[in-house]
């Protein structure tokens, strides 16, 4: 790590031309990944990546560089390229350089650099065949298995030093199953930042295989989804991702800072059902999305973003605040040194409600259950979506009746939060990579089961 007066020789350059901030990111990342293909190791891959982001501000400007070369005469240069965006007089001074306490929540019990190859690849060799004996129809199983051991070091302008380390696995599972000319696949991605203890003693991978084959098997009978307006029951963990992408995006302050969303100035107004209260932590212990401090620094926070349908804040990094007059509250992140940060979701989620997820099935005539979602897509800019469902079933008469293929739901963020009209009290999270201006960072997505009153779902079948 770079010394204080290194560092600080560097923050005095950043300030030079008249800016109101400048930070230095270090970073320093091992990621590990190995693929097992119908059994057989396909791919074994391990790289390391180190480097420095400089990022300074003035008033509403923002300019950002980064090198993989972490010399000082290499720092000098990139900042006196940068300083030189601005034109102006020296106005303010680095603050004495402090350590900022860390929680050292997170830690891993089992670092994965202590965990021999051949026991990590007998975990997916569990997995492969658990889901390859489940039925003789399951014609292929791909497993992969990831690892990242993340080092930063943050100093700022404000007189912050800070270091944080982020250890995160993640094991995903695909299962195919075919009869004749059908196809059914199927997946499944359990991940934390936790330590290999989490794949060897908190989840069951055989159990997981098994569920994920079987899913593949039920649905090469389905019978295709019949198109049309109805109530729909969207289940717990995965099914989060459409708040997430349709409802979670719109209230970074990247886009409510520049009029960009659909919430834009609707702070304490009713948004949602009432029922409805959603969140993003980013202190959940062992959270895929989880951090002792985000990547501006700040100490990550629970923050409610909507509570019994009224919303009460929005996800604000310190750069995007300015223009909304808020300092951040923890939710700045960026894939990698070579990334400006921004604000992000972390572990994203709809709290549990009162309803039990039998009597959402009982007090449905008729509908759709989502069981899985596949992919789709949002405009950011609206809200609109469509998800595709990997794994449906038609409720009828209070009854999970018969499975159902091909159907894609259809519809918009902010009128969905409105007709959601149950929610059950078995909230679950699930993993996932999210995409945006900042890089790939893993965020988990969540809620219980929850039942839209009313739904456009797209599908080839007859009534």
């Amino acid at each position: 790590m770079l010394s204080k007066e290194k560092a600080k020789k560097i923050l005095e350059i950043t300030l030079a031309t008249g800016a109101d901030f400048g930070e230095l990111f270090f970073e320093d990342t091992k990621n590990t990944s190995m693929h097992l293909e119908n059994g057989l190791v396909s791919k074994v891959n391990s790289g390391n990546e180190f480097g420095c982001g400089i990022r300074i501000l003035k008033k509403d400007k923002c300019v950002y560089g980064y090198t993989n070369d972490c010399s000082m005469a290499s720092l000098i240069q990139l900042a006196n390229t940068l300083k030189d965006s601005f034109e102006g007089q020296k106005e303010y001074e680095v603050q004495p350089l402090r350590h900022v306490k860390s929680d050292k929540k997170h830690q891993p019990k089992i670092p994965y650099d202590q965990v021999p190859l051949k026991e990590q690849l007998n975990l997916l060799k569990k997995g492969y065949q658990a889901a390859k004996d489940y039925d003789p129809k399951i014609a292929k199983v791909d497993v992969h298995f990831s690892t990242t051991d993340q080092k930063v070091t943050i100093f700022n302008t404000d007189g912050k030093i800070v270091t944080d380390t982020r250890c995160r696995g993640r094991l995903y599972l695909t299962a195919i199953a075919k009869d004749k000319d059908q196809m059914q696949a199927q997946g499944v991605g359990p991940g934390a930042q936790k330590g290999f203890e989490f794949f060897k003693d908190e989840i069951d991978i055989e159990q997981l295989a098994k569920d994920t084959a079987k899913s593949a098997i039920v649905m090469l009978e389905a019978e295709e989804c019949p198109a049309k307006v109805m109530p729909v029951i969207i289940d717990n963990g995965f099914g989060g991702v459409i708040f997430h992408e349709a409802c979670g995006h719109p209230l970074e302050a990247s886009a409510v800072s520049r009029n960009l969303s659909i919430f834009t100035g609707k702070l304490g107004t009713k948004i949602a059902s009432d029922i409805v209260t959603a969140i993003d932590d980013g202190t959940i212990d062992g959270g895929w999305g989880s951090g002792n401090f985000d990547d501006e620094g700040n100490k990550t926070s629970r923050n409610v973003l909507i509570k019994n349908g009224i919303l009460q804040n929005y996800l604000i990094d310190d750069f995007n605040g300015r223009a909304m007059n808020k300092k951040g509250n923890g939710a700045c992140r960026r894939e990698s040194y070579k990334y400006e940060p921004t604000s992000r979701m972390s572990n994203t989620f709809i709290d549990n409600g009162k309803s039990t997820f039998e009597e959402i099935i009982v007090n449905t005539k008729y509908g759709l259950y989502a069981k899985q979602l596949g992919g789709g897509s949002v405009n950011p800019a609206t809200g609109d979506f469509n998800f595709a469902v990997s794994e449906g079933y038609i409720v009828k008469d209070g009854k999970i009746a018969y499975p159902v293929k091909g159907a894609t739901l259809i519809g918009n963020g902010a009128n969905v939060l409105l007709k959601i009209d149950m929610v059950a009290n078995n909230l679950k999270r699930a993993q996932g990579i999210c995409g945006a201006s900042s890089g790939s960072i893993p965020a988990d997505v969540g809620q219980p089961t929850i039942r839209v009153s009313s739904m456009t779902v797209g599908g080839r079948g007859g009534n």
